[in-house]
């Protein structure tokens, strides 16, 4: 009988043995982590809260802390892990105070009821929720995790990490998604790299502070998500539950009226509503055109189309583009069908009306090409710490060129003037844009012509009597105009109007809301 009792007992020792063994060091850390925060059996979490989130690339001054902003108040988020899915309810306006920036007009963003849901089933949703310390450490447990240590402000911490393919369709790159856990088991911050046109390899993160016990549950009291240096997302949590249902019944289906998510459906990016490079800060520019067209606007002058508009300029040593497109595949083109205009001549300058990504993400192509911006003075020294990023994800011409070049930029104030005695552009500084502090608007005095990049970004049907509540875009442009003297007879918005049509001045006058 002793020996039988022998028997089991080393029988059980050996099956501890072997379970302990099987489990991997980076599963320890998980579990130890959930048990730090109260949470070794989650299967579900909501949090309330109040905050505000950004749409990238966007902002009225690209030298502030966030990106555009809006408010989200009463903001709930219910994660349903093993249904692999979140919802986030929320009361979503505009943030800037004055309202200003792209993604809209000079009217403040309205107040909007929004209710969505996000399957967790591509790179964007995957690592927004991972942007919380349960989501991550969910994540983690789905994923061939690995666990390293890592010295960082004077602290070790245990890094728990895994690898995922990034951004979209063609323009895919490995990354690596990493959580950094402190000593008391608590997970303070997640990142993971992501590529970006203009900005290059950049840093998507959240930090989680303030930790707080809510119901038996630790949990940061505020989160914070950056993309780069500004904010995208921000909440400060007012509450937190565990295993509570979460209703993953699309909003717009419970009601009857049609398509899944209700407004603002998500489409997996950060913070739902803009940000994340699934959003207005695309990790990949849209696609180029099959190829340019161009029109000859007499003197030296052609309106590159076929994509945004760029004019090409021919002054006496050298070649002067206004405006690239958003991304390298479209200054690629524009730089051959300028060289195919005029031969034998250096493409020396580029004129950036605004620092919004849709009218940056070619520039890193054209500073590989040896081209030197033009751009604002409130961008000073922007630019070059930008252009100075790696972009290794997906690496682009400015990466793979050898030497490396560094950016050459020049800064325009109120009033700069290029010519060469022969061909002329001047750039104005647009007072009163809220669309972007430091926005340029371009002048051919001898076409009579002014180029705008969103300012007046024209309909597909021109209007043929004054319209009403006109926006303020248009309203401030004309009175710029009017101010500056300028006899505009055409205007040619970078966003070009549809079939080419050419845009009279007599419609920026219909469009401002006078004869």
């Amino acid at each position: 009988m002793l020996k039988k009792l022998w028997a089991v007992a080393a029988v059980a020792t050996l099956t501890l043995v072997w379970t302990l063994a099987a489990q991997s060091p980076a599963q320890k850390a998980i579990e130890d982590s959930l048990k730090a925060m109260g949470l070794t059996e989650v299967k579900t979490l909501t949090i309330w809260g109040e905050g505000g989130d950004g749409a990238v690339g966007q902002q009225r001054n690209q030298n502030g802390d966030y990106w555009r902003w809006y408010n989200n108040a009463d903001f709930e988020r219910g994660f349903d892990f093993d249904a692999k899915a979140f919802r986030t309810k929320r009361v979503r306006w505009e943030g800037a105070n004055p309202p200003g920036g792209g993604n809209g007009t000079t009217t403040p963003a309205p107040m909007q009821n929004q209710n969505q849901i996000t399957q967790i089933n591509n790179f964007n949703a995957e690592v927004e929720a991972a942007m919380t310390p349960v989501g991550f450490l969910k994540m983690a447990m789905s994923h061939e995790t690995k666990l390293t240590t890592k010295l960082e402000g004077g602290k070790q911490w245990k890094v728990l990490s895994w690898e995922m393919t990034g951004g979209q369709g063609k323009a895919t790159y490995p990354t690596t998604l990493s959580g950094y856990i402190d000593a008391a088991g608590l997970v303070q911050k997640v990142e993971v790299l992501i590529s970006h046109d203009f900005l290059g390899d950049i840093s998507w993160n959240a930090q989680f502070t303030g930790w707080k016990d809510f119901h038996g549950v630790k949990f940061p009291s505020k989160i914070v998500q950056r993309q780069w240096t500004p904010k995208i997302f921000e909440l400060s949590v007012s509450n937190v539950r565990v295993n509570e249902p979460v209703n993953l019944t699309p909003a717009a289906a419970a009601a009857g009226k049609g398509a899944p998510g209700g407004a603002g459906a998500a489409k997996g990016g950060a913070a739902p509503g803009g940000a994340g490079p699934g959003g207005a800060g695309a990790a990949k520019g849209p696609a180029a055109p099959a190829g340019p067209l161009s029109e000859d606007l007499g003197g030296g002058f052609w309106l590159v189309t076929g994509g945004y508009a760029t004019i090409v300029a021919d002054f006496k040593d050298y070649v002067m583009l206004v405006e690239l497109g958003s991304n390298d595949d479209r200054t690629e083109q524009v730089l051959a069908e300028a060289k195919r205009l005029v031969p034998n001549k250096p493409i020396r300058y580029v004129i950036n009306t605004h620092f919004h990504f849709d009218h940056t993400g070619g520039l890193r192509a054209a500073v590989a090409a040896g081209v030197t911006i033009v751009t604002h003075q409130s961008n000073k020294g922007l630019y070059e710490k930008v252009m100075a990023n790696p972009h290794k994800l997906i690496p682009d011409k400015l990466e793979m060129t050898k030497p490396r070049p560094l950016a050459k930029v020049q800064y325009a104030g109120e009033k700069n003037v290029f010519t060469d005695g022969t061909h002329t552009i001047e750039t104005y500084h647009l007072e009163g844009s809220t669309h972007n502090d430091g926005m340029l608007i371009v002048w051919l005095p001898q076409q009579k012509i002014l180029l705008n990049g969103d300012e007046f970004n024209v309909n597909n049907v021109e209007p043929t009597a004054p319209v009403d509540n006109p926006n303020g875009y248009q309203v401030n442009l004309l009175a710029q105009i009017e101010r500056l003297k300028l006899d505009v007879q055409r205007h040619i918005p970078v966003h070009l109007p549809a079939g080419g049509r050419k845009v009279s001045a007599q419609e920026l006058r219909y469009m401002a809301g006078r004869q």
